[in-house]
């Protein structure tokens, strides 16, 4: 398993620079008050202000590829990595208000997770988004299959997946699906010490598919920063199993968290689940895809029962 290496600093630039010029005015003033009116004192002077000026150009131009270097370094979790716990805590925005006390998150943040899984259990679930996703396929770059509802993409509208082929999935599909959702359910519940009863599956939870086919209708524009509160009301939190890996499967469709300061960067892989508060601490998006295809499935949790949504197949 390899660590994060990453570092969280916080570094001013401007109160760095402001602070070094006046160090370097008030030394040339005692410099020159210090010396004689005469010419060797005056090309003593102008010796040392050429001086501290190659100096003062050299510390600005390393602060700035420092911190060029620490924009660079905002990837929390690369592709490469394999983790079996990461969590970055987060204050708690108040979007989640006073209800449901057994469900709020008791810490908010952001976590990855390589290991809640066996390879040939994640293969299934993407054959499971390839073999409905036969029967429809967007116009645009983002294909969607819902399988508690129905819902999939065809072109420019969605159709339901049940009238077309009704024998399109068998229990056992359905039995590895609830598998993956209740592994992922019961996970939330511990990360976030809150009471696993009273956290329940919501909709939307679904599969996707996203390509770089340039978008035909606003549900192919999935590059949007967003937040699911607000954006879905019955949201409390959101989780994303990975079907694909980044750079061997496709570019671009990286996921970015939208922070005061900068974006930070999680690449997917095969296997990984992230999950966070779905509040405004955790503003994000997805990166449009640039080559090959990314697959994924967003499964979403809620604390107010009236938003539940019962396992497909059922």
């Amino acid at each position: 398993m390899s660590v994060l290496k990453k570092r969280n600093v916080t570094f001013d630039s401007n109160i760095t620079n402001q602070s070094t010029l006046k160090s370097v005015k008030n030394v040339l003033k005692e410099s020159i008050k210090s010396k004689k009116s005469s010419p060797q004192a005056n090309w003593l002077s102008a010796a040392l202000y050429i001086a501290f000026f190659i100096v003062f150009l050299m510390f600005s131009i390393f602060v700035v590829d420092y911190l060029h270097e620490l924009n660079d370094s905002d990837t929390i979790a690369l592709q490469t990595d394999e983790f079996s716990r990461l969590f970055l805590k987060l204050p708690c925005s108040s979007d989640y208000g006073n209800s449901f006390k057994k469900c709020l998150p008791k810490k908010c943040g952001r976590g990855v997770t390589d290991i809640l899984f066996e390879k040939k259990d994640i293969t299934q679930m993407l054959n499971i988004a390839k073999k409905g996703m036969e029967l429809g396929g967007s116009s645009g770059g983002a294909t969607i299959l819902d399988l508690h509802s129905g819902a999939l993409s065809h072109k420019d509208k969605f159709i339901n997946i049940y009238t077309v082929n009704s024998n399109i999935f068998n229990k056992s599909h359905f039995l590895i699906y609830t598998k993956i959702k209740e592994a992922i359910r019961l996970m939330i519940a511990k990360e976030f010490e809150i009471d696993e009863k009273h956290l329940y599956l919501t909709k939307p939870t679904f599969f996707s598919r996203l390509n770089n086919v340039p978008p035909q209708t606003k549900h192919d524009e999935y590059w949007h920063p967003h937040i699911d509160r607000i954006t879905y009301e019955s949201f409390y939190y959101t989780s994303l199993l990975y079907l694909s890996n980044y750079n061997d499967d496709f570019t671009g469709g990286r996921f970015f968290f939208v922070d005061k300061h900068s974006n930070k960067t999680i690449e997917p892989r095969f296997g990984r689940v992230s999950f966070f508060t779905s509040g405004s601490e955790n503003k994000h998006y997805v990166e449009r895809v640039e080559n090959g295809t990314r697959f994924a499935l967003t499964v979403s949790f809620t604390c107010d029962k009236k938003y539940s949504i019962l396992d497909p197949g059922v």
